[in-house]
């Protein structure tokens, strides 16, 4: 089975973004090409520490959509990147294009400072809320969740972190929580994985049917 064929196979399951992993100290780094995805479907680059030079290679080499942003970019490094891609797509169309979507990562802990995040808001569109661990990402478990009781933004967020089949209960009592109000979109990854950056089908469609996700 090619990796082009999970790709295929996980596209299948229409989910509204798909992450391609950027970051070259990563067992998931992606070093292929891939054939055309449905435009509906958000290919998302995922970054770390990354310049905006090389970010703003792979958005046009892979056509993204949307950028995973998940080291220790400063605000300043937000908006230049931003910057960066519209004068990039300008000069290539000829014509003001859609903004890229901007999403911020944080590693959430027990001390973690939420007001830190109120000069991101004005240059990301998304923050995502992963667990701090070994690994800038894909570590395989959750932080606790009651912590996003102190997030006092309107930014919309993504929820990360080590979600899979035996998460479910929990995300569903979750996502019925004040806390939630905020919650755009579940983050999954290292937990439907057979090996590093190939999914099991099955264990998604169960996810998806079981959460009742849209």
């Amino acid at each position: 089975m090619k990796y082009q064929d999970n790709i295929d196979e996980i596209v299948a399951l229409q989910p509204d973004y798909l992450g391609l992993i950027f970051y070259d100290k990563s067992p998931r780094y992606l070093d292929t090409t891939l054939t055309a995805l449905p435009t509906n479907i958000k290919k998302t680059g995922v970054f770390v520490n990354a310049s905006i030079s090389e970010i703003i290679e792979k958005i046009i080499q892979y056509q993204l959509q949307a950028v995973q942003l998940h080291g220790k970019e400063s605000v300043e490094f937000c908006l230049k990147l931003r910057e960066a891609y519209e004068q990039e797509k300008m000069i290539i169309s000829k014509e003001k294009t859609n903004a890229l979507e901007l999403i911020k990562a944080f590693s959430i802990h027990k001390d973690f400072n939420f007001s830190l995040l109120e000069p991101y808001q004005e240059n990301c569109d998304y923050f995502l809320f992963d667990t701090k661990g070994s690994y800038a990402g894909g570590n395989g478990y959750t932080f606790n969740w009651n912590l996003l009781k102190k997030y006092s933004f309107t930014t919309p967020y993504f929820l990360s972190g080590g979600i899979g089949l035996d998460e479910i209960q929990q995300l569903q009592h979750f996502m019925n929580s004040p806390e939630a109000k905020y919650c755009y979109a579940i983050d999954v990854n290292s937990k439907f994985e057979t090996k590093a950056g190939w999914k099991s089908i099955t264990a998604l469609t169960t996810f998806k049917k079981r959460l009742a996700l849209k």
